[in-house]
Order: C-alpha cells, then structure tokens, then sequence
C-alpha cells in the first residue's frame, strides 16, 4: 500500500489538494474518478508498513478447496450470461465470498481488470489457484467474445473431475480405516496383552509352538525396541516419500501401481477419463491443439500417460494425427476405444463431441467400478482380520492346550 499527496479538481472545476492510501496509482485514479473528480497531479510516498506488506502478500499462501473455485466459474458466467460486466461480477462474487484469501484474491484480480490488464492475465498472477487449463480455457474464452460459456464449460470439467476424485477416495476411505484400526489395535494387544502371557508361559515353562514363539518375539521387540522401530520408520517412510517424489521414483511407482490387480485397471480408466474431458473441454473452447495437449499433460499425474501426451504434442507440431499417436506411443496406455473415437473425431471434426463421449463413458465405468471394489474389499478385508485373529488366537490357545495336557 502507497501513499499519495494529490491535488485534484472538482466537476465544478473547483481544485484542491488531498492525501489517499491506495495501492497504485491507478486504483488512485479508479477512486478519485467515482467520486467525480479528475487528477491534476500526485505525488507517492510509498509507505509500506509490515502489516501493510502482510495484506498485499497474504493471498500468496492462500488455499482455496475445489468446490470454492466450481462454484466462482459457474456463477461468473451465469452473471456474465444474465448481461452483467466483468468488474461488477466479481464484485458481487468478492462480497458474497467467504475465504478471506480467495475474496483477496479477486480483489487482486479486479484491481488488475482497473488497469485495462486481461482477465485471463490477471487470473495468472495466481497459478496455485488457477491452474494452466482454467487460464487457457478464459482466455480462448475472452478472444472469441464467448467468456460466459467458457467459464461454464470450466465449471463443469472442474465438477466431473472432481467428483470422479471423491468417489474414488470414498471407495478408498473404508479400507484405509479398517487397515489403520487393525494395525493400531494390533500393537496394543502386543505391548500389553502378549507380556502378561508370556510371563505365564515363562513361569510354567511351558514349550511353545513356533507361532507363538513368532508372536512374542514381536511383542519383545516392540517393547523392548518400540522407539527404535518408530524412528526406523519414520527414516525410511521420509526416504520413500523423497524418492517417490524424484523422477526415477515415480516411474517406478506409477509403472508398479498399473500392475496391480484391479487397481491398475482402474487408475488406466481415470488417467483416460481425465484426458478425454480435458482435452474436449480446451478444444471446444478453442485452445490451440498444441495447447491443449500440452495443458493436458500438466493436469494427468501419473508420468507415463503424461509421456504419452507430450510424444502427441511433438507430433501434432509435425503435421501428425494426435489418434495416430494415442494409437501407437500409447497402445498399452490408453485404450484401443480413446484413439479410435479420436481418429473419428479427427474425420469428422468433432474431435472435442467425441472426446467427450468417452469422458463420460469411462467416468460412469469407473463410478460402477469404485463401487463393486466397495464390495470386493469388504469380504477380503474380513477375510484377512479373521486370518489374523485367528493366527493370534491359536498362538496364544495352543501353549494352554499344551499345559493342561502337561497337568492331566
């Protein structure tokens, strides 16, 4: 925040002098130009406190949920639709608007709009809230006078995408609970409920079977070694999560998750539904092809299908057919279906109509997968608890058998 000696004159042509806090000099210009009045001339001091600084700077950190940013697309362009100018919508969405750092950051992005800076432009000074796609998509949207359908074209891909990411996590939420509580429970049973058995055992001197020899040998290390095994860990769960952040970890990550049963299947289905939705969403707004396949690599996560699509960018700028590429580079990828509907797509040059239709097919596959894994894992998870139980249960009953046999 500056602040600025002004003199300025009146609609009356009446002048006068005045001093203003303002960001910049054209938001000086904005606010003296509501009230009526014209600058002569200003002078800037610019006196920057620390909290000052904070106000300017806080929206940099800002975390806006998905569901926030769905709904700014959508009502941005349900009011731009209704004949309402860009400034004046987001300045109802900034005072409907909730989070502190978003209403901030249209504040930012309106203040940007003042200076005669694009939109599009002005949402890019914030990339860890609008990503490369809903940037391109406004601006294809802001070239060809169609912004209002651009941004509800937006709404829609962000709403399909994240829907299919909560119904996996959903399918996912059940069985990480029921692993998580079994392990836990698991470790209490061993560091308070094996010890006092095994001073029975002990004391009797009773032979013990193998599997209970293996159980309380689990029990001692906890106990005697808990914090060691803790710190052990901890070293190699930070060792992993460094690595699989490094290039050679996630290929051999993402390659290793594309084979397991069931799963792989399932992440190959999403990676396809995602780039079908993402690319029909770009083209049908008008992105460049380029552009489009090049934002699309940036929004799929695992780096193989992204390999895939940048080897189609390379060869679209060579004059070649992106369904030749999805077809050939990446057969064991994608699906014979994706590059077939794409090559039609590609005759009939509705690439993007296309490219939608198989969105929608491999998310409502996906949909009716995530739940029949609900209801494969539940039995299995069964299964594997009372496996467990029972290995812990005949451990531990097998030395008593023993004593009562040595007593008789």
């Amino acid at each position: 925040m500056s602040h600025f000696i002004f003199k300025a004159k009146k609609s009356t042509g009446e002048t006068y002098s005045g001093e203003r806090d303002a960001k910049d000099r054209y938001e000086l210009y904005r606010m003296l130009r509501e009230s009526g009045d014209e600058i002569v001339e200003f002078k800037e001091k610019a006196a920057r406190s620390a909290f000052n600084v904070n106000i300017s700077f806080g929206f940099l950190g800002t975390r806006v949920k998905m569901i926030e940013k769905i709904n700014f697309a959508r009502n941005l362009g349900s009011m731009l639709q209704a004949g309402l100018p860009l400034s004046r919508a987001l300045g109802v969405l900034e005072r409907q608007i909730h989070n502190r750092g978003f209403k901030q950051i249209i504040a930012d992005i309106l203040s940007e709009i003042d200076k005669g800076t694009t939109f599009a432009d002005a949402l890019a000074r914030h990339p860890k809230v609008f990503p490369p796609i809903f940037v391109s998509m406004v601006h294809a949207g802001e070239q060809s006078g169609t912004l209002a359908e651009a941004l509800k074209v937006i709404a829609t891909q962000m709403d399909s995408t994240f829907s299919l990411e909560r119904r996996i996590r959903g399918a996912l939420m059940y069985p990480a609970v029921i692993v998580t509580a079994m392990i836990l429970i698991a470790i209490l049973m061993f560091i308070f409920v094996v010890p006092t058995l095994l001073k029975t055992f002990t004391d009797l001197k009773v032979q013990l079977p193998i599997t209970t020899q293996i159980v309380l040998g689990i029990s001692t290390v906890l106990r005697q070694y808990g914090l060691v095994v803790l710190v052990i860990l901890l070293i190699v769960s930070a060792a992993f999560w460094w690595w699989s952040k490094r290039p050679s970890g996630k290929r051999v990550i993402h390659a290793v998750i594309l084979k397991i049963p069931l799963v792989g299947g399932l992440v190959q289905e999403v990676n396809t539904a995602r780039t079908a939705r993402t690319l029909s969403s770009l083209l049908g707004s008008g992105v460049d092809v380029v552009e489009s396949v090049s934002i699309t690599s940036e929004v799929i996560q695992n780096v193989h299908f992204r390999r895939v699509l940048n080897q189609a960018a390379e060869a679209i700028k060579k004059g070649e057919l992106m369904s030749k590429i999805f077809g050939e580079a990446g057969a064991k990828l994608y699906p014979a279906f994706f590059s077939e509907m794409m090559n039609v797509g590609e005759e009939t040059g509705k690439t993007g109509e296309m490219l939608l239709g198989v969105a929608h097919y491999y998310e409502e596959d996906v949909d009716q997968k995530t739940k029949d894994m609900s209801t494969i894992i539940e039995p299995f998870l069964i299964l594997v608890i009372g496996a467990a139980v029972g290995f812990f249960a005949v451990s531990m009953i097998t030395p008593m058998y023993s004593l009562v046999n040595a007593i008789n």
